[in-house]
């Protein structure tokens, strides 16, 4: 019997290159700005305080860690062709939940739109490690998340816009339509799954713990992943409290929305920050980020709402940060993971966007039973130079 593959009456599957993979990504990308913006404000209008927008995010986050160790189990032997489909499929669902805006709707949009992007980010980084050979990923990796600006640009500007003008189905409808022509592109492209004599291009079962186990005993690993997860903490505590600061401060939602995209503009310089790496080292440009994070974090807590430009200023400086992180941050996994374990650890690797939606909107939900909303990003500036100061200290002078 002929294989999926090679089936007459599909078109046949082929080795993508970088620019393929920054193509779907942009449009990924698209998909997942429009609405991200929005969720928080929505979940601010409907729950009132940013106290309630916490414990909210806190208990949606561990329902999404739990779903995502799960996932290549839940999966089982499906195609990663079909794992990416189901990805926008529920990208889609949440978008209906999220329309209805009431609290279950919120509760369960959210989870749904969270554990659609971690099949979406697994089934895509496992494609990457098929089709992009190691030595490239210095420019690949910066090109993906360089493309993907246009889509950062606009789409949380543009979910604002439609939730304030338009009532909470705008933007969802809109989320909906661009998820249908992602799905469109990514069948079109009809990406390879078997490259490199991958098994079959399927996401197998495992056991979740025994994967984890596995992932914390490989020391590049923690350290890969506790990069990702410092990168990825700046940008859910900018995208959930910074448009609450500014609501906060008395400004309007479309000032919120406009920051977050302003913010998204400053990717371009991921592509820049990957061709510094290629001249003096990923560790180099790595920690740097994090220093410069690390101050402009604590700058715009100690504006705050009392001046609230100045801690726009700052946090789209953070922003340059942690642009530059998006583009090297992920190479240390990337180089580490070993060939035969590339399914198991990415699912685990993944885990950091999980628990850099859980652990800060934790401690946030405490710390802002007393403190205002400024000081979340003091807590975050802190952590940032936590980071910084072991990966300067971990990281190879070779990477």
């Amino acid at each position: 019997m002929p294989s999926e593959s090679s089936s007459p009456d599909l078109p046949q599957p082929h080795r993508a290159g970088a620019y393929t993979f920054a193509t779907i990504f942009a449009v990924e990308s698209f998909v997942r700005s429009i609405n991200s913006t929005v969720i928080s404000l929505q979940a601010y209008d409907i729950l009132g305080s940013a106290q309630k927008v916490s414990v909210l995010s806190t208990s949606v986050s561990i329902l999404v860690l739990v779903l995502t160790l799960m996932l290549p189990h839940v999966l089982g032997r499906l195609r990663r062709r079909w794992a990416y489909t189901l990805g926008i499929v529920l990208m889609i669902t949440a978008s209906l939940a999220l329309g209805a805006h009431v609290l279950a709707g919120q509760a369960a949009g959210a989870l749904m739109r969270n554990v659609g992007a971690a099949i979406m980010n697994i089934s895509l980084s496992l494609y990457i490690l098929d089709h992009i050979r190691r030595t490239d990923l210095a420019r690949a990796e910066p090109l993906r998340l360089s493309l993907s600006t246009f889509s950062w640009m606009a789409g949380p500007a543009l979910g604002v816009w439609l939730y304030v003008n338009f009532g909470p189905w705008g933007p969802q409808l809109t989320v909906m339509a661009a998820a249908l022509i992602l799905l469109a592109i990514f069948w079109y492209l009809r990406l390879s799954d078997n490259v490199n004599a991958m098994p079959a291009g399927n996401i197998a079962p495992f056991n979740a713990l025994d994967n984890v186990r596995r992932f914390i005993g490989q020391p590049r690993l923690r350290l890969a992943w506790l990069i990702a997860f410092g990168r990825s903490c700046f940008w859910s505590t900018f995208f959930i409290y910074g448009p609450l600061l500014i609501v906060e401060s008395g400004l309007g939602k479309t000032v919120g929305g406009l920051m977050i995209s302003a913010s998204q503009a400053v990717l371009l310089t991921a592509w820049i920050s990957g061709r510094i790496a290629q001249r003096h080292g990923v560790r180099k440009v790595i920690a740097g980020a994090f220093a410069l994070g690390f101050v402009m974090s604590v700058a715009a807590g100690i504006a705050g709402t009392n001046a609230p430009y100045a801690a726009m200023a700052c946090l789209l400086m953070g922003s340059v940060a942690a642009s530059a992180l998006d583009g090297v941050g992920g190479i240390p996994f990337l180089r580490a993971v070993r060939h035969r374990e590339r399914q198991q650890m990415a699912a685990v690797y993944r885990t950091y966007i999980d628990f850099s939606e859980l652990i800060p909107a934790f401690v946030f939900a405490f710390a802002l039973l007393w403190l205002p909303i400024g000081m979340v990003f003091v807590i975050m500036g802190v952590l940032l130079a936590a980071i910084g100061l072991v990966a300067w200290r971990y990281l190879p002078r070779s990477l």
